[in-house]
């Protein structure tokens, strides 16, 4: 692996290369992306494709990306730009995306903006909450997670947002009902360390979930594009996203094992399945599945 350093007028884009450039087997190389996760959290599933030349990167103002301007929200379209750059950076584009999360999200807007750039794109499990059913719901509860993590620090903050991440169907009175969760029944700390800019907890990544694909413009774009969702999501909010998404770009989820990062080993202490999900993958990059 070589790791290299992007420096824009923005920020300083560090990604890593697994594998020669050019490829060696004729294909393009596969860029995996995410948000808030670096490329730390794709150690797993690129270790899946040893036949690959696999990227990955991290976005500006995480992992070892250095922000140089100023800002410190995560606008899809900003980081859209940042993958254009990295991709022109390769020499080898266009390139296959697999694309996690709010990663999924700076991937539809990389189609949207740049459509040459990617043949395939598989998108798993976009969180974009506004294209739901219950949309102001569900931005609701979003509040809700930033409120409890400004009053009471990070521990209570993350246990709002697993809490709304776990909860089942559309955010209906019952939820709102409910009481505050309480960070110790998860394993995380009570106390308040003082620090609020976590980019998932706090309103720094909710230009990342509220964003508003342009549903003509990526079906024009020549990129195929495959809406992706964990089995195990069932009708979690991120499960109900992709299916929205699915829909505004008038298709259906393909179902992958495991749950929201099931591509992964260790990482973060929930591992998923990576070797069904890699097997998944390779199948729907194929067009065999």
């Amino acid at each position: 692996m070589k790791t290299h350093t992007l420096e824009t007028a923005g920020a300083d884009l560090v990604y890593d290369v697994r594998g020669p450039l050019p490829t060696s087997d004729g294909r393009p190389p596969l860029l995996m992306i995410g948000q808030p996760m670096d490329a730390s959290g794709f150690a797993t599933l690129a270790s899946r494709f040893p036949e690959r030349t696999v990227v990955t990167y991290d976005p500006r103002g995480l992992g070892r990306s250095v922000r140089k301007d100023g800002r410190t929200d995560h606008a899809p379209r900003t980081q859209a730009d940042d993958v254009h750059a990295v991709i022109e950076a390769l020499g080898a584009g266009p390139v296959e995306m697999f694309a996690s999360s709010g990663g999924a999200v700076t991937a539809l807007a990389v189609v949207e903006k740049y459509p040459s750039d990617v043949t395939t794109l598989v998108a798993h499990e976009p969180p974009l909450i506004t294209l739901t059913p219950d949309g102001p719901a569900a931005v609701r509860a979003r509040a809700g997670v930033r409120e409890a993590y400004e009053k009471r620090g990070w521990g209570a903050g993350m246990a709002a947002f697993v809490a709304m991440t776990s909860w089942a169907g559309e955010f209906t009175d019952a939820y709102f009902a409910q009481p505050a969760a309480d960070p110790a029944a998860f394993g995380m700390p009570t106390e308040d360390d003082g620090s609020r800019d976590d980019p998932l907890l706090s309103d720094r990544s909710w230009a990342v979930s509220g964003y508003r694909p342009d549903a003509d413009a990526i079906t024009a774009a020549a990129t195929r594009v495959v809406i992706a969702v964990g089995e195990e999501s069932e009708d979690l909010l991120t499960a109900r996203t992709s299916a929205a998404a699915a829909e505004l770009l008038g298709q259906k989820v393909v179902v992958f094992p495991s749950h929201h990062g099931g591509f992964c080993g260790g990482e973060f202490g929930q591992p998923g399945k990576p070797d069904e999900f890699a097997l998944c993958l390779r199948q729907v990059l194929d067009g065999a599945a």
